[in-house]
Order: structure tokens, then sequence, then C-alpha cells
């Protein structure tokens, strides 16, 4: 199936429905990536309550906060549903802590990229292997570079398809969800913390600055993201 016949396939039915749709199209294919922030707790909610055969996976990179740790054993309690926890080879992150110190991704684009790369992208690449379609909680507010997104696509290099459910639903839409179903989510958005990465990557922002700016703040140009959803 090519990327306009799956648009045609999910268009004009609800978010549930479109993810039951990929289910059946792509039977065991179908994965989730959660780092417990707001979006991603509004659709593991829609799975996890449809009981929908999808896996749901997430990155622990050693480095998050406590608060997510905190959400992530309060949605399995909720939901009685397991989650899958992809961690970084260890050798690797040995070697690269022992040679540039615990704190090397302050000190250039490319150390912060080179960690990145080791605690998220290449734990992501090993989890999306052998699947056909990836669901995330991208928003095409949440920055810039996420508005040229589309809510689906097809990713030429992982070889699958991309669907971003929540693509068109402002951060009121997903504040509202949370609390008309009592979802669990983290402690740190009561406190200024619009996208929740790693602790030492993380801080809180202003209200009505840019979605993505409390990530790596120390950098001026280019993308914030930590690329698992750019090339």
């Amino acid at each position: 199936m090519n990327l306009n016949d799956l648009k045609t396939q999910l268009a004009g039915i609800t978010i549930e429905d479109q993810l039951m749709r990929l289910v059946s199209l792509y039977p065991g294919k179908v994965i989730f990536t959660t780092s417990f922030g707001i979006e991603d707790q509004v659709i593991t909610h829609k799975i996890f309550s449809n009981n929908l055969d999808i896996k749901v996976v997430t990155l622990d990179t050693g480095r998050l906060f406590p608060e997510t740790y905190d959400v992530f054993s309060r949605t399995i309690i909720k939901y009685n549903k397991k989650i899958n926890v992809c961690f970084p080879d260890y050798i690797s992150v040995e070697k690269m802590v022992t040679e540039k110190g615990p704190f090397s991704f302050y000190e250039s684009v490319e150390n912060r990229e080179e960690c990145c790369k080791m605690r998220k992208v290449i734990p992501l690449s090993r989890a999306l292997a052998g699947m056909n379609c990836w669901i995330s909680g991208i928003r095409a507010d949440q920055s810039g570079n996420r508005s040229l997104m589309s809510n689906l696509e097809y990713d030429p290099d992982k070889k699958l398809f991309k669907f971003h459910p929540l693509f068109d639903w402002t951060l009121e839409d997903v504040e509202g969800y949370l609390k008309q179903y009592d979802i669990p989510y983290n402690s740190l958005h009561d406190k200024g913390f619009v996208s929740i990465g790693c602790e030492p990557c993380t801080r809180a922002v202003i209200k009505g600055q840019d979605f993505r700016s409390g990530r790596w703040w120390w950098e001026n140009d280019g993308p914030k993201e930590c690329g698992c959803h750019i090339k």
C-alpha cells in the first residue's frame, strides 16, 4: 500500500477507528513510542482502553526525570498493561562518558547529537525494526519544523509509515482530554515544562514561548530535535 492509499483508508474516521484500521492492515507491525508527555498519554489511553494490538515502547535514556518514571509507573498501574523499555547500548555510553565526561553535550552541538544518537536514536531504530507503522504524539503547533510535517508520512530510511494522530490538536485539546478521562500525566507540566526529555537537557519555559525552547536551550541555531523525527 502506498502513502495516498493509506491516507484514503484513514480519512474521515475517528482516531480510535484510525488506530484499529492500522492494526487490521498491519497486524503485529504497529508501534507507538511514548516519552510520557501529555500527547503521548492521550494516545496511550486510546490504545490501552481499546485493547489495541499496538506495541507501546519507551526509550529510557538513563537521564530521565524522577517525575517521568513516576508517570510511567502510574500509567502501567492504571491500565494494567505492559510498556516495553529500550535502553541504550551500555558499552557505547560507558565509552562516551569515560572519554568526555557526564556533561559533554553542553560543550558542542556535535557532542549533544552524539549523546542523543546513542541514548535515543539508535535504541529507537532497534525498536522500529520490522515494523510497518510508527505512531507518535507529534502536533503541528509544537515547533516550526513539526508544522511542516503531515499527519501521515512515509519514512524511506526507516521504511515505514509515520502516523501522528493528534497532529491537528491544540494544547487545549490535549489538556481537556486528559482531564475528561482522568489520565495520569507528568507533574512537571504543572511547573512550566511543556516538552520533557532528559533531565540535564530540559527546563521550564515562560508561557507563550516556543514549545521546544526548553530543550537544549544553550543552542541558538538549528531545530530543537534529538534526531528521532528528522533525517
